[in-house]
């Protein structure tokens, strides 16, 4: 029953926090998506594991966080809730996807203060390869985190968060990173074949895919202690507990 002054369908405070980490999630996702056409390398000043730069695309500037809120969501909301974040960035992609080509195909005014067509079709259509193998990628990377987060947590018996986090970040990632190495310069290039941008040889995709995924184990590594950070963010600032945790 309604009461009178009150919102009709105001959200509860847990609730308001999930609609803010979606948020975030969806926005990570896609400005990954839409700026990871561009390539940077960072010279290290000392070879790590081989490695004399950091190479990758921009992508990875948000792209981590997108694994750190599964994590946070899977801890105070149940793998449910941290499947249908998943879904609702995937339907979300989707939709900015459709809309950009929808923007390419659309007639261009031929005016000097519009932006040229080449650029624009540079930018938003020289990855669209990449950009439906990124999101495979994420499918497969976002619901094997959520299924190993959910085994290491009843593994450790609820304990061990550093367990969960990064073990299901490490083995996701391993996985993202070979599916879209494949997908995007080798299955993809095959099935729209572009003279300029030939598939790579079999043997080329594990080097390709180890590249990115030593990028984001260390990334992984690194982010870990944030979710010790978000742990205590929701239960000092909207006071939930984690999924399994009996009341205090």
């Amino acid at each position: 029953m309604h009461t009178p002054g009150a919102e009709p369908h105001a959200l509860s405070r847990a609730q308001s926090a999930y609609l803010w980490l979606a948020m975030v999630f969806i926005a990570s996702l896609l400005v990954a998506d839409i700026v990871g056409i561009k390539l940077f390398r960072i010279p290290l000043p000392f070879p790590v594991l081989g490695f004399d730069a950091i190479e990758h695309t921009c992508g990875m500037l948000t792209f981590p966080v997108t694994f750190l809120l599964t994590d946070l969501v899977n801890e105070y909301y149940g793998a449910r809730a941290a499947r249908r974040l998943t879904y609702l960035g995937l339907a979300a992609a989707l939709f900015v996807f459709a809309v950009i080509n929808l923007a390419q195909a659309l007639p261009y005014l031929d005016a000097p203060y519009n932006v040229r067509r080449e650029e624009f079709d540079a930018i938003f259509g020289s990855a669209k390869i990449m950009y439906i193998a990124s999101l495979c990628a994420y499918l497969v990377g976002q619901l094997s985190d959520i299924a190993m987060f959910g085994f290491l947590k009843r593994l450790s018996g609820g304990r061990l968060v550093w367990l969960r986090a990064t073990g299901s970040t490490v083995v996701s990632q391993f996985i993202d990173s070979f599916v879209v190495s494949y997908l995007a310069f080798s299955l993809g290039r095959q099935l729209f074949a572009d003279p300029a941008n030939p598939p790579a040889p079999p043997s080329a995709i594990p080097a390709i895919a180890v590249t990115g995924y030593t990028l984001k184990f260390v990334i992984a590594i690194a982010i870990t202690p944030l979710i010790y950070a978000g742990r205590a963010a929701m239960r000092r600032w909207i006071g939930v507990e984690p999924i399994g945790t009996p009341p205090r």
